[in-house]
């Protein structure tokens, strides 16, 4: 646990120090009180647990955005056409997708990622079940596919 700790605070410290990008003392020191207060919050909350601590997925999120901004751009021309279209060819509908198989952590970014994709909506995460609104029957098609979630999977190292 150590070495996540130490891990979150280097983390924690160059993001603070990038953002601010002041290198005076007084900056300096109320960064370090910030960056101490943020660990300690953590803690606190149990973000050091093995089943919550994310950190290590860092290196393998740059892959995930790269696979999901081509998706929500082709989510944002279909939702467009829809909008566009003069008959409005909505079909609203609700899907479960079954998660159960994927760690918890990589179950949120898999709904986040769903949510974050014009036209579909989380609507709940429970027992591993992910229900899911959609504005066309072709959106939840296009979800019913298990690339995401093996995407997501991919992302815990799974």
């Amino acid at each position: 646990m150590r070495g996540r700790i130490a891990t979150a605070a280097i983390v924690f410290g160059a993001t603070w120090l990038m953002w601010s990008g002041m290198m005076k003392p007084l900056l300096l020191g109320l960064g370090l009180v910030s960056v101490l207060l943020v660990l300690v919050l953590a803690y606190r909350i149990r973000f050091f647990a093995p089943a919550m601590y994310t950190l290590h997925m860092l290196g393998r999120l740059p892959r995930f955005w790269l696979y999901l901004l081509p998706e929500i751009v082709k989510a944002n021309l279909a939702v467009a056409r829809v909008i566009l279209a003069r008959r409005l060819p909505i079909s609203p509908c609700i899907i479960t997708i079954d998660a159960s198989s994927l760690p918890r952590t990589a179950r949120v970014a898999l709904a986040n990622a769903i949510t974050l994709t014009p036209g579909t909506l989380t609507l709940n995460v429970q027992l591993g079940q992910i229900r899911v609104h959609c504005l066309t029957e072709e959106a939840a098609r296009d979800l019913d596919t298990l690339e995401l979630m093996q995407r997501a999977r991919a992302l815990r190292g799974g």
